[in-house]
């Protein structure tokens, strides 16, 4: 049973093995992994849940760690005499039943006369072992309640993971996510990288609801997620503005260029947090906007004539490759012409940069996916 200890005496009765038990027992030394499972089904052992075939051998592995532990710990091998007014002895096994990946395994823990054996492999007090708490983390982050979970974990594992259980779990995570989220930053960052992805949340029932992120670039040239934010409808410059002056209040004071998606309003909300900041317009976002103004049929033309704009050396020579572009599609798109007209403050910063320099700050998407994936 899970969550529960029970003390045995120092000689157990003997009981009848289970097959799983019998089968593992024939496998001293290392095995095929076809001989295993030849077996297992020969004995009709299933392979997890309960007295499974992986539940037998983890329990044996796990018994053979204990037993090297409580060795090491009173200094002689079992039934050696020298353990005899040694100071310390064994004290026969407790038993203890831990969940696993597998499922539940329950173990004899070997124990001290003097009550001061202290194993590693399976702590005092640990009822989980291996993934199990990323197994729940992963669950919950996909929607499911704690009594789904719970349900979850019994039926597959035949676990019995219980929702006060759960909710430690998560609490514990939401506990570090807070140190985290507040924890202090550089005080300078060259390049910072904003932007919001939405995503399915549970809350109460699932709904897309947006995600602000913000990358920065240190001035030893590596990449940190700064912060994530939970919004409570569409992407919005108000909402910007106040996680940037938190990210402030973290200590930061200054910020190079900042690469965003070009929304209305941000680059005011960044300037009102650090006026000496470059708002850069992140070029992706800038194309992905200009072919919602046209016929999917003249994408890749459209594409192929803005390229020379946003490759230009100069913005001199990108205002010529913009009149070029307008020249051609004005006509049939006036409307994507206007917006690269008036995200032009936003775009040029870009062409002051070497190429190295603009292959970093060339789009938000991949640097953000990338790092909140």
């Amino acid at each position: 049973m899970t969550d529960t200890i029970e003390v045995t005496t120092a000689a157990p009765a003997v009981m009848e093995r289970a097959p799983a038990a019998a089968l593992a027992r024939r496998l001293p030394t290392a095995e095929l992994a076809v001989e295993l499972m030849e077996r297992a089904q020969a004995d009709g052992v299933s392979l997890v849940g309960p007295g499974g075939l992986l539940a037998e051998l983890t329990k044996r592995v796990l018994e053979a760690g204990l037993e090297g532990e409580m060795t090491e710990h009173v200094g002689y091998e079992p039934y050696d005499p020298a353990g005899h007014h040694s100071g310390n002895s064994r004290n026969g096994t407790r038993t203890k039943t831990v969940i696993t990946d597998i499922g539940p395994v329950e173990l004899d823990v070997p124990r001290d006369r003097a009550g001061t054996f202290e194993p590693v492999i399976v702590p005092k007090r640990q009822r989980r072992l291996g993934g199990v708490d990323q197994m729940v983390l992963s669950l919950s982050a996909k929607g499911l309640t704690h009594g789904e979970i719970s349900a979850h974990l019994a039926e597959i594992y035949g676990a019995k993971v219980s929702k006060e259980t759960i909710s430690r779990i998560t609490d514990t995570v939401v506990e570090t996510m807070a140190e985290w989220q507040n924890r202090p930053l550089d005080r300078v960052y060259p390049v910072l990288f904003v932007d919001a992805i939405n995503v399915k949340i549970r809350d109460g029932q699932v709904a897309n609801r947006p995600i602000y992120v913000v990358v920065g670039v240190t001035v030893d040239g590596e990449r940190d997620i700064l912060g994530l934010w939970a919004g409570d409808c569409g992407e919005g410059a108000k909402f910007w503005h106040h996680v940037l002056t938190e990210i402030r209040n973290r200590g930061v004071a200054d910020v190079c260029i900042l690469v965003c998606d070009g929304l209305t309003g941000l680059a005011d909300a960044v300037n009102s947090v650090w006026t000496q900041t470059i708002v850069q317009t992140c070029i992706v976002h800038l194309l992905r906007n200009s072919f919602r103004y046209a016929s999917r049929r003249d994408w890749p033309a459209i594409a192929k004539d803005l390229k020379p704009v946003y490759t230009a050396p100069t913005e001199a020579a990108a205002l010529e490759r913009l009149a070029d572009f307008a020249g051609r599609w004005e006509g049939r798109y006036p409307a994507i012409v206007k917006l690269w007209e008036n995200a032009w403050a936003e775009f040029v910063p870009f062409l002051n940069f070497d190429p190295e320099v603009r292959a970093v700050i060339y789009t938000t998407d991949e640097r953000i996916k990338r790092f909140a994936a």
